[in-house]
Formats: structure tokens, sequence, C-alpha cells
């Protein structure tokens, strides 16, 4: 993730007195990190996680610190933004027993070491501690991790989806959104009713994009080279065994048409479309963290110039620009995530690379 301020200048505009960002065409960049310390500082603060249930009182103090960076860009109307952030809360407890008598109070920390917008739809790492180890004390961490962190990771989507709609800026963007439209005056009313009928006719053609249903979604296409034969990388790509190991993470593969896969630990869901051993994979592939409804289309076309050379043509089709949060990066994620966790790995694991 680029850093806050290190944009290409060219493409940053800066607020300026003699000119304007009109309709947010260039990069708008803001430093949402001030909005993101208010934002958990008062989502965190004083929060109560038990009142009294199993003899036990449990409440937030405060945010230690948010450390990182956080930004929103704005290009076209469109909101990106990005963020990595850790934040530390303290909290304390109290353990009576059953006639009311304190029999601890003691003090902790809640940690959130990594809060980032590649991981926007995983909940990210909670961290519990207390201060005091004793088998109170760790009744009160256990309670705190069980009653205290779903409560936390509340507050933590709300952040994602607030950062998703623009955080500091969405304000600034519903207000353009909702100012009304000023009409110009004609003096020749003629002139006027050509226009209206002007824009009557350009109406058509965008009923029927909306139609076909590709606004919003874009294609990857790729051509990868590999140093084995194209049955190697077919079979490498269909088995399960191989992608748990190239990959680190759990998969589920069907090898038949109409069979399905899990893969990446379940993030990635699909069917099989159509195979045709060294030479096509057609598949039907979906991410966890689009839109309900939302699939795209995956082919893999294997061709062999030479023996132990294998060119991969992948067209990856109907991906969304944007994920169900609104985060406007799945079409860079998804084509980082096949050059760099899918082809670049099997290159380095198998020793396939060129």
């Amino acid at each position: 993730m680029a850093k806050y301020g290190e944009g290409d200048k060219r493409w940053i505009v800066e607020e300026r007195p003699d000119g304007a960002n009109v309709h947010n065409w260039h990069w708008a960049e803001t430093d949402c990190l001030p909005w993101s310390k208010m934002f958990f500082t008062k989502s965190l603060s004083d929060l109560t996680i038990l009142d009294g249930q199993g003899n036990l009182r449990i409440k937030t103090k405060k945010v230690e610190k948010v450390d990182g960076e956080a930004y929103v860009n704005i290009r076209k109307g469109k909101v990106i933004p990005g963020y990595e952030i850790s934040l530390s809360v303290s909290w304390e407890g109290e353990a009576k027993d059953g006639e009311g008598k304190t029999l601890l109070k003691a003090e902790g920390n809640l940690e959130i070491p990594y809060i980032s917008d590649e991981n926007a739809d995983e909940d990210p790492e909670v961290k519990v501690t207390v201060k005091d180890e004793g088998p109170i004390g760790k009744a009160l961490k256990e309670a705190m991790l069980a009653k205290g962190k779903p409560l936390v990771l509340e507050k933590v989507r709300d952040f994602v989806q607030a950062m998703a709609k623009g955080g500091p800026v969405k304000d600034e963007l519903e207000a353009k959104k909702s100012a009304p439209k000023t009409n110009t005056t004609t003096s020749n009313s003629n002139s006027a009713a050509v226009s209206k009928e002007k824009v009557g006719v350009e109406k058509e053609p965008k009923k029927e994009v909306e139609k076909e249903g590709k606004k919003g979604f874009k294609t990857i296409t790729m051509s990868e080279k590999f140093n084995c034969r194209a049955k190697d990388m077919y079979e490498i790509l269909m088995d399960e065994n191989r992608w748990k190991g190239f990959t680190q993470s759990n998969a589920r593969i069907s090898k038949e048409v109409g069979g399905q896969f899990s893969i990446f630990d379940g993030s990635v869901t699909g069917i099989n479309l159509e195979l045709q051993e060294g030479k096509l994979i057609a598949q039907r592939w979906r991410f966890g963290s689009w839109p309900d409804g939302i699939d795209s289309t995956v082919r893999l076309v294997f061709n062999e110039p030479e023996p132990g050379v294998t060119i991969i043509k992948l067209t990856h089709s109907d991906v969304p620009e944007e994920d169900r949060y609104g985060n406007a990066t799945v079409v860079e994620n998804t084509e980082r995530g096949w050059r760099d966790l899918i082809f670049n790995k099997i290159r380095a694991v198998f020793g396939f690379g060129i």
C-alpha cells in the first residue's frame, strides 16, 4: 500500500486558490489518521463488557494509541480507502464473590496489531493481556476475550464500512451528490426543445449498457511462461494437495466438470465449467468478500510451443470493481493474487521459473 503523501504529484491535486478538482477527476487524497484516532477513541473508550454477569465487571478504559497510516483517495467520485493501522486499548476488571466482596481488581490491555484495507473482509487478530496472571486474573482475561473481543471487532467493522464510504470526507461527498443542478437559461426556446430531445435520445444507450450488466466489472488478462510440460501445470492447478503446498492454505478441488472447489482457506469458491487435460481449465470463481450473487469466470488456456515450455493465457472476466464493503481495490488485488500468490509461487516451489 502506498504511503500517505507519496503519490505521484502529477495525479494528486492540491488545494489551490486558482484551480479546482472538478468532479474529483484527478486524485484527491485526504489524511484520515486523525479521524481514525477520533473514531476509535469514541467507539472503544469506557465500553462496558460485563456488568455483574458471573460476578464479573469489565470495561475498557481508553484508547492508548492508534498508529500507522490511513487515507482516502477520491477520483471521479469513487472512494478508494487505504489504511494499515494498529491500536491498543486499556481495560479493567473486577471479580466478586457470591456475597459481593471484591476478590480481585485487575487491569490489562487489548491490542489489534494490524487492521488493513487489504484484509477488509477478514476480522483482524485481537490480543488480550492481563497484569495479574493468577487464577482470577486469568478468568477476567478469558471473559474479556469471550465477551469483549466480539464487541471490539464490531467497532472495527464499523470503521471499515465508514472508510469505504469516505471516512471524514463522507459528508462532503454526499453534499455534492445531493446538490441541486443549476439549469442554464437560453434565449432561444426552440434550441432548448432540441436539447431536451437530444437528452431523451442519449438516455437509451445508457439503459442498454446497464441491462448488459457489464458496468462496474472488469476483465483481467495475463500471459505467463513456465519451464515445464503443459500437463504438469494442469495437474498442479487441479490437485488440492499441491495447492495446499504452494499456497500454504487449505484447498478442496474436484477434478470433474460440475464439481466444486474451495481454495485459500475457503476465501475463493467455485465450480468447474470445462476441463481439457493439459489444454483448458474453465471455472466459475467467487470471492467471499464480493457482493452476494456475483460470480466471475476464469479461463486458463495451456499452450506448449515447444517441449518443456508452457504458456498459460489467463482470462478472468466479470471481476467486480468493488467488494461488499465498497472497497475499490478488487481488480488490483485479484490481479496481484494471480501473479504473486499463484503463478510466482508455482515457479518458486516447483522450480518452473523462466
